[in-house]
This record gives C-alpha cells, sequence and structure tokens, in this order.
C-alpha cells in the first residue's frame, strides 16, 4: 500500500486487462468513477491472471465460451467478433506481465486515468481483438489520447513498464486480492471490499457513501 498516498479515500481497482469479468465490469467502474471522481480518488492495479505456467494458449481455456456468456448475459458486456475470431482459432496466448507492463506504461504518464487505461486496453482486445504484448497496440492508445506515444514505447522496450507491472502484481498480493475484478475502498490503514460485477451503479454509490459518511 507504500505505492498510494492514502491520505485521502482511495479507490482500487484490481484488475487484469486479460480478465473476461473485468470487462464485464469495466462499464460499471468507469460510471462509478465519473460519479464519484470529486469526493475519492481512483486508481487500478493489475493483478497477473496469466503469468509464468499460465501462460498458454487460448484453447486451452475450454471453460471462456461459455464465461463469456454467462458475462455478457450478467452485466450486458460484448465481445467483438474480432476477439471471438482468436478464440475460434485458438492460439493465441493471453500473457498478463505483457499486459500489466501495457497499463503502467499508460499510467506512468497520466495516472489519474488508470481506470481509463483499464477500460482502452481491455476494449482493444476484446471489442478489437488486438493483442496486449504489441507496442503498437499500446502506442495507438497513447496517441489517440494525446500521449507521448514514443514515451510509451520506450518505458516498454527498457523494462520500465514491466518493472512497474511487477510491483503492482505484488501490490494486488499484499492486499489480499486473488480474484479479479475486485474493488477495494482505502484510506490510511482501513481496507474495505466494494461489490464488484454485477452490481447496480447506485448500490456502488450507496456503499461509498456510508464508507465516507
Amino acid at each position: 500500500m507504500t505505492s498510494f498516498n492514502l491520505n485521502k479515500p482511495t479507490v482500487v481497482y484490481v484488475f487484469d486487462a486479460y480478465c473476461g469479468w473485468c470487462w464485464g465490469f469495466s462499464k460499471r467502474i468507469s460510471e462509478f468513477e465519473a460519479a464519484n471522481r470529486d469526493r475519492v480518488s481512483f486508481t487500478a492495479v493489475s493483478g497477473g491472471l496469466f503469468t509464468g505456467k499460465r501462460v498458454g494458449p487460448i484453447s486451452l481455456l475450454t471453460h471462456v465460451p461459455e464465461a463469456n456468456a454467462r458475462i455478457t448475459q450478467l452485466t450486458g458486456a460484448e465481445f467483438g467478433e474480432e476477439f471471438k475470431k482468436l478464440l475460434d482459432e485458438g492460439s493465441f496466448e493471453m500473457d498478463s506481465s505483457h499486459a500489466g507492463a501495457a497499463v503502467a506504461a499508460l499510467k506512468l504518464q497520466a495516472p489519474n486515468r488508470a481506470v481509463d487505461w483499464a477500460h482502452q486496453l481491455q476494449d482493444a482486445f476484446y471489442q478489437h481483438g488486438l493483442s496486449l504484448s504489441e507496442p503498437s497496440t499500446v502506442a495507438a492508445i497513447a496517441l489517440r489520447n494525446g500521449l507521448d506515444q514514443f514515451k510509451v514505447l520506450r518505458t516498454l522496450a527498457d523494462g520500465s513498464a514491466a518493472s512497474q507491472a511487477e510491483a503492482d502484481f505484488a501490490l494486488a498480493r499484499e492486499l489480499g486480492v486473488n480474484s479479479y475484478p475486485t474493488l477495494l475502498y482505502i484510506h490510511g490503514t482501513r481496507v474495505h471490499q466494494l461489490p464488484g460485477a454485477g452490481t447496480p451503479l447506485a448500490t456502488l454509490n450507496s456503499t461509498l457513501d456510508s464508507l465516507l459518511a
């Protein structure tokens, strides 16, 4: 928790860019931030879902099609045709170390937009079938949002984004998070888990109201 200035209340969104349930929660966390960013800080931390021996062809994750159908049913999140082609072909490998570095490369320039970067990277993958291991995917997001795309590419190439991703993974473990998405309210040493995927915005807002009271 030392990575944050928790003197002010902070909502910490622990997610993984290759997590389908996080894609399902993406719109809701964005709405939650928009409704409350004047009251609390928001940030996003990569959890590291697919790393080490867990990296492998997406075809091995036989539960994904059924899970995606449940995600759409519960949250309304749609999965694009280009992503479905990746899923059908089966050889694509989701590497959360690369995805976490992509998040970090954008956060290093604009940390106050961390939740937005999470959404845009997931949109690139789950709607357009773009690999988050490809620096060009991240650079395109940077350029579209007025960031320095060349700085993004440098931080991906020199390892600084990867180091920040590893720090994020360690922080997620320190916070005791082992499933995604997890939404936490942290103020000082106080940590409170907020409701997650499928939760109405009104419920999230009222829960935050109670915590801030």
